[in-house]
C-alpha cells in the first residue's frame, strides 16, 4: 500500500522563506489546499503549523487527510552541548507525531531524522570530498543519530532518516556510510540525491530493504553551479529553482516509479517542490505545480 502526500516547502513554507515579500498559506488553507488536489496525507512543517492536539486532530480530520511525516533536524556533527539540547528538544516535535498516531491513521507518521548541516556544507551544496566525515568524526556521528533513533522509539514510533543537500549526509558515499553505521529505515529522496551526485533508478535499487519513506521530487541539476559562484550557495539553489515540477528535471520520473511500485514498496510517498516565492503570482504557481504533481502520478496511484 502507497498513500500520497505533498508537504508545506511545496508551497514555500520552510526556513528559507521570504515572508517579508510575501503573505504564505497557514495550515489551514495549506490543508484544504493539499486536500483537494487529491493527496491523503501531508507533512508537518514547521512545527505548530498545523495545529496541536485536537486542532492538529480536526484539521486533519476536517481535510481528509493523514500525517505522513516531518523534518527534525538535529546538529549531529555539533558539540556535546548543542546535541545534547537538541536531543532534549526532540521530545516536544514527537509530542506532535504522537498525537497523529493516536488518531487512528491507516499509516503512521514517520519523524524524519536529518542533520542541520554546517556553515562549510551550507556553502558546496552537492558535497566535497574534504567535508565528508570520516574515522572518529564519523562514529560519533552515527553513536548520535543511533540514541536519536532510540528517543523516537520510545515513544512508540518509527523514524526514518533524510538525506539531504548542505549537509553531512548529502552524497551517495555518505548514504552508505549511514546504513552500514545505524539500522534506521532511510528517506529516499530522488531529488536530493540528484543534487547529491547519485543515480535515483540504481540507488533506489540499491538502498531498497532500507528505505521506509519516500520524497518523490525532480531537480535541475545544472543549477548547482550558477549557485556554488552566489554569496550564499544553499540558499540560490533554493531561489534559483532547482526543484521543478515532475517531468521539468533530470529525474527519470516514469523509470523510477515503474521502479517503485514493482519493488513492493509500501509506505508514505511525499511529493514535494521546494520553491521560495516571492509573490502572490509565485504562490499561486506553486498552488498549480501540486495538482498539476497529483496529475502526473494517476497513471500510477489513480
Amino acid at each position: 500500500m502507497i498513500r500520497i502526500a505533498n508537504a508545506p516547502v511545496s508551497y514555500g513554507v520552510f526556513e528559507l522563506a521570504r515572508p517579508d515579500l510575501v503573505a504564505l498559506p497557514q495550515g489551514e488553507e495549506l490543508a484544504r489546499w493539499i486536500s483537494e488536489a487529491g493527496y491523503q496525507g501531508i507533512d508537518l512543517g514547521p512545527v505548530g503549523l498545523l495545529g496541536r492536539g485536537a486542532d492538529l486532530t480536526d484539521r486533519l480530520d476536517r481535510h481528509g487527510l493523514e500525517l505522513a511525516g516531518g523534518w527534525a533536524d538535529l546538529p549531529f556533527a555539533a558539540d556535546d552541548e548543542q546535541f545534547a539540547a537538541a536531543l532534549a528538544a526532540l521530545d516536544d516535535i514527537l509530542d506532535v507525531f504522537v498525537t497523529a498516531a493516536e488518531n487512528d491513521q491507516d499509516m503512521a507518521p514517520l519523524p524524519t531524522l536529518a542533520d542541520s548541516g554546517s556553515a562549510e556544507r551550507k556553502a558546496k551544496p552537492g558535497g566535497a570530498p574534504e567535508l565528508t566525515l570520516r574515522g572518529d568524526a564519523w562514529a560519533r556521528f552515527a553513536d548520535r543519530v543511533n540514541a536519536a533513533v532510540s528517543r523516537v522509539r520510545e515513544r512508540g514510533l518509527e523514524p526514518t532518516f533524510h538525506h539531504h543537500a548542505c549537509t553531512h549526509v548529502e552524497t551517495p558515499e555518505e548514504v552508505d556510510a549511514l546504513l552500514a553505521s545505524t539500522d534506521v529505515g532511510l528517506t529516499f529522496d530522488s531529488g536530493h540525491l540528484l543534487i547529491g551526485g547519485g543515480d535515483p533508478l540504481a540507488d533506489f535499487r540499491r538502498w531498497r530493504d532500507r528505505i521506509n519513506h519516500l520524497h518523490l521530487k525532480d531537480a535541475r541539476t545544472g543549477i548547482l553551479d550558477e549557485a556554488l559562484q552566489d554569496d550564499d550557495p544553499m540558499r540560490s539553489v533554493w531561489e534559483k529553482r532547482v526543484f521543478v515540477p515532475l517531468g521539468d528535471g533530470d529525474l527519470a520520473v516514469t523509470e523510477l516509479l515503474d521502479e517503485i511500485v514493482a519493488s513492493g514498496y509500501e509506505g508514505w510517498l511525499i511529493v514535494e517542490q521546494d520553491v521560495v516565492p516571492r509573490s502572490a503570482a509565485d504562490v499561486e504557481r506553486a498552488k498549480a505545480d501540486q495538482v498539476a504533481n497529483r496529475e502526473a502520478l494517476r497513471r500510477w496511484f489513480a
